[in-house]
């Protein structure tokens, strides 16, 4: 399986962190935390946390404290799907392929629920022939494009599809929530909004480098569940994040690592580009300690993370164009994702 043509897309609302401070200040929830709260919502916000700027389906920020379940269905509703459709047609536009030569659509997302899925109304906006195969997977958290990628290839080294749109839309907004446990309270100055789409084939693109999917490996530790994962309170998500989660995906990285190495007869030398998730500054800090690496290995990753923050799923795919677009060094590059679980997935990429 080849990677013809990747897409992202962000809502055209974009705020800065201190922005985000300023309209926590201003809001009615700010007095209703405790003072430790405030505390780590002024460190995080204004400090340096590798963040920036975060973009938003909101058009103010003052739409952000407004916590009602129906509302932020609502949120998930009308703009999952047009962001998700806006991605895969820049993909499709950098792959030279119509909406008609698509066979198979795989849609990840987290932050939202609808039934029938996301692809129904994906395939809808983007005008793909109904009789395609359609398969919508939820429950991944931040590691969800590697899985997605995944069965795409399974479907193109079957047979049962020719190209498929691999897509990871998360409107994390529509999961914000605020209260005095430090882990949603950081969630909630982490995550952005975004989606990220990848066409993929059996041959090499004809407007990109050759890309061609590898080796996969992944590992999931359901001991360690109730450290990353969302719940649901008064009919919202709730994003649930422990302070060891950094050390755990350490762990499960390296894991994944070796496996794939072993899988495909290389060793960490081997890698010339390292295609992480965006998860956080202390997160890829704990990866660069762990594995050895150079910030420059990492360059790809915090460039995303400062601009657009963690996004959940679609993040490694922004970070994987970002690298394409910079016309990074050729070779074996490492994918790899981590979410909810703990769960934790890597491929290597032969790219040309």
């Amino acid at each position: 399986m080849f990677i013809q043509g990747v897409g992202t897309a962000v809502p055209p609302h974009k705020y800065s962190q201190n922005e985000c401070w300023e309209a926590y200040c201003h809001s009615p929830y700010l007095s209703r935390l405790s003072s430790r709260s405030h505390a780590i919502l002024r460190k995080i916000l204004t400090g340096n946390t590798g963040i920036e700027t975060r973009h938003f389906t909101m058009a103010n920020l003052e739409e952000a404290f407004a916590y009602d379940p129906n509302l932020l269905h609502r949120r998930f509703a009308d703009n999952a799907p047009k962001l998700a459709a806006e991605a895969a047609l820049i993909a499709l536009e950098q792959a030279d392929l119509r909406a008609s030569e698509i066979d198979g659509l795989i849609i990840t997302t987290c932050t939202g629920y609808l039934c029938p899925g996301l692809t129904s109304y994906v395939s809808e906006l983007l005008g793909l022939n109904p009789r395609i195969y359609l398969a919508d997977l939820v429950g991944h958290g931040c590691g969800a494009a590697l899985p997605n990628l995944n069965m795409a290839n399974a479907l193109i080294d079957s047979g049962q599809a020719q190209h498929v749109i691999s897509i990871a839309v998360e409107i994390c907004s529509a999961a914000f929530y605020v209260d005095n446990d430090p882990g949603v309270l950081v969630s909630t100055c982490l995550f952005g909004d975004g989606a990220a789409a990848a066409v993929l084939g059996k041959e090499p693109g004809k407007n990109v480098r050759s890309i061609q999917w590898g080796k996969f490996s992944t590992v999931l530790n359901p001991k360690d569940r109730e450290l990353l994962r969302f719940e649901t309170r008064d009919g919202m998500l709730r994003n649930i994040l422990d302070k060891s989660v950094p050390l755990l995906v350490v762990e499960h990285i390296h894991e994944v690592l070796q496996d794939l190495l072993q899988k495909s007869e290389k060793s960490q030398s081997d890698i010339s580009q390292w295609i992480l998730h965006s998860g956080g500054r202390d997160v890829l800090a704990a990866i660069q300690s762990a594995l050895s690496l150079s910030p420059e290995n990492l360059q790809w990753s915090t460039d995303i993370l400062r601009q657009y923050g963690n996004m959940s799923s679609p993040s490694v795919l922004f970070t994987l164009k970002k690298a394409l677009d910079a016309n990074a060094p050729e070779g074996n590059w490492l994918l790899s994702a981590f979410g909810a679980g703990i769960s934790c997935h890597a491929a290597l990429l032969e790219v040309q």
